[in-house]
């Protein structure tokens, strides 16, 4: 069958709702600690692949490693820091410290300012310190029976004031947008109400067996951008493999992580894929145009195998956001 020809995913961008440009597909770098060091090399191969919305956060570990690829690009002469939108976060352990969380982004990544910055989770941890951790922190830190350790007397909304305080600060020009991420509807309505800033963006694990209906209708309600993570199924891709995927790949001769990306750009959202692999980031760029039941046969599959594969501890404390089924 002769390829249909289409846009490619990093040609295809969404406007959010403060008038900034964003990508729609953007390369993950929430990469394993084996896989890490990888980072600098996949970013740099995305870029020349064409991407220009790269993915990372202060919890990752990975923000020096995008830094290192960025400066090397701007040095030879392939983008300027104005061709890249970045993605940072502020992880539940510096719930209450959001500028430090900033600036050590920043200096990790080497850039004087984040395109969109976004609440990771709605969560308030307990700061331990950890030689091994992300600068001096432990990432998880738990209870000596291996529990979560939250900060109880934390207020999870208090992460997102002070991000709006610096993000509504005129002589502060860190942060060009603001958002949330892994925030159910009642987390949304919650920060609506009682923030001046409504969060341009919500990243959540997302993808046919998981296409979180109630989420993209209240989203789309709200002029929130709604921005899947893991579309593959995170480790080891699972959902590559579904049949209707591979027949799909087959009829617009691309690859299935191409198919898995365009369900999401097709229907209004954006999407980060993760990948250290050069080939696999190449193939990632292709879209395809899915017909609206080829999209509906996708999401039957949220219905009939429903399938949450991001399930870590923390997601119990978060309504919506545990156990096998989708949030839908």
């Amino acid at each position: 069958m002769a390829r249909l020809l289409h846009p490619k995913g990093t040609e295809i961008s969404f406007t959010l709702n403060n008038g900034v440009r964003m990508p729609a597909l953007g390369l993950g770098t929430a990469n394993p600690h084996p896989e890490i060091g990888r980072t600098k090399q996949a970013v740099k191969a995305a870029v020349k692949a064409g991407y220009r919305h790269i993915d990372t956060a202060w919890a990752y570990g990975s923000e020096p490693f995008v830094g290192e690829a960025i400066k090397e690009l701007m040095e030879e002469g392939v983008i300027r820091r104005e061709d890249i939108f970045i993605t940072s976060k502020v992880w539940p352990v510096l719930w209450d410290d959001v500028e430090r969380s900033l600036n050590e982004s920043l200096e990790s990544l080497g850039v004087d300012y984040i395109d969109l910055w976004l609440q990771h989770w709605p969560l308030c941890y307990v700061k331990q310190e950890d030689t091994h951790g992300i600068n001096g922190l432990a990432r998880n830190p738990e209870t000596p029976n291996g529990e979560p350790y939250y900060e109880v007397d934390g207020d999870w909304l208090e992460t997102y004031v002070q991000m709006e305080k610096i993000y509504l600060d005129p002589s502060d020009n860190r942060v060009r947008s603001i958002g949330v991420s892994n925030f159910p509807v009642q987390y949304l309505e919650r920060t609506l109400f009682e923030c001046a800033v409504k969060p341009a963006v919500n990243q959540v694990e997302m993808h046919p067996r998981l296409p979180q209906f109630e989420l993209n209708k209240f989203c789309r309600a709200h002029n929130i951008l709604l921005e899947a993570y893991s579309p593959l199924g995170s480790h080891n891709a699972p959902n590559v493999h579904l049949q209707l995927v591979q027949d799909l790949a087959e009829k617009y001769s691309m690859s299935p992580s191409g198919i898995l990306n365009s369900y999401h750009i097709r229907q209004g959202n954006a999407v980060v894929s993760r990948s250290v692999n050069t080939m696999r980031i190449a193939s990632n760029v292709e879209f395809a145009a899915l017909t609206e039941e080829e999209l509906d046969n996708l999401d039957q599959l949220g219905i009939t195998k429903p399938k949450r594969f991001v399930n870590e501890k923390w997601n119990a404390v978060v309504p919506g956001f545990s156990g096998e089924g989708p949030a839908i």
